[in-house]
Parts: C-alpha cells; sequence; structure tokens
C-alpha cells in the first residue's frame, strides 16, 4: 500500500465534520484562529507530502494535521510556513482545539506522542 497525502478537499471534510463535534467552548476559539488551510513544510517528515496542512494559528502554536498518522497535533513555529516541531497524536481537531483551550485558561496541554526515536 503506498501512502498519498491528504487532499485539500479530504482536510476540508476532516474539518467539517470536527465542527459538527465542537462543544460551543471549542466553537469560539476555533473561529478566532482558523484559516484557510494551507501546506506548510517541516523537515524532514513532511518533505515526502510537500508539507502539511495547517488549519489554524494561535500566537506562535499551529494546528495542523500530519496525514501520515492520520491526527491532528499543535506545534510550535518560527518562521511563516515552517513547522518546527513534529508530533504523531492521532487527535481530533476538536481534541486539538480543546488543548489548546487547556492552555489558554489553565496553562496546559494535552500530552504529545513524539517522532521515531533512534535506537
Amino acid at each position: 500500500m503506498d501512502w498519498q497525502p491528504i487532499t485539500e478537499s479530504q482536510i476540508w471534510d476532516k474539518i467539517l465534520q470536527a465542527e459538527a463535534r465542537m462543544n460551543p467552548e471549542q466553537s469560539r476559539l476555533w473561529s478566532a484562529i482558523k484559516i484557510l488551510p494551507q501546506k506548510w513544510q517541516q523537515t524532514p517528515y513532511g518533505t515526502e507530502g510537500n508539507g502539511f496542512w495547517v488549519v489554524a494559528i494561535l500566537g506562535e502554536l499551529v494546528l495542523w494535521f500530519n496525514d501520515i498518522e492520520d491526527g491532528f497535533n499543535v506545534s510550535h513555529y518560527k518562521k511563516h510556513g515552517e513547522i518546527e516541531e513534529y508530533w504523531c497524536n492521532q487527535d481530533e481537531l476538536e481534541w486539538a482545539v480543546q488543548s489548546l483551550l487547556n492552555l489558554i485558561q489553565q496553562g496546559y496541554t494535552l500530552p504529545k506522542c513524539s517522532p521515531p526515536i533512534a535506537g
């Protein structure tokens, strides 16, 4: 089976499904931070698929979809267009939005799954 990067149409399907599941608090934050999906680079894991879809920005954080692992993640960025950290969570969009709510309201985020570690 050959892996194929997710298309823009497919990322929109995931976003629309998640919006229908969001509670009012998640929905309010989502409305404030969402952007039109755009591909951002991430080295080395994002190279093969020509980047990952970023769907929201909050300060120095981006909310993006890891189509290798099939889940949404929150990472830092320093330069627009480049995801600094690779995470392999398999979170639904509303869970990632909740993680940002937790950060704003209580100062913590949900746990993150790291990339493969050699050795």
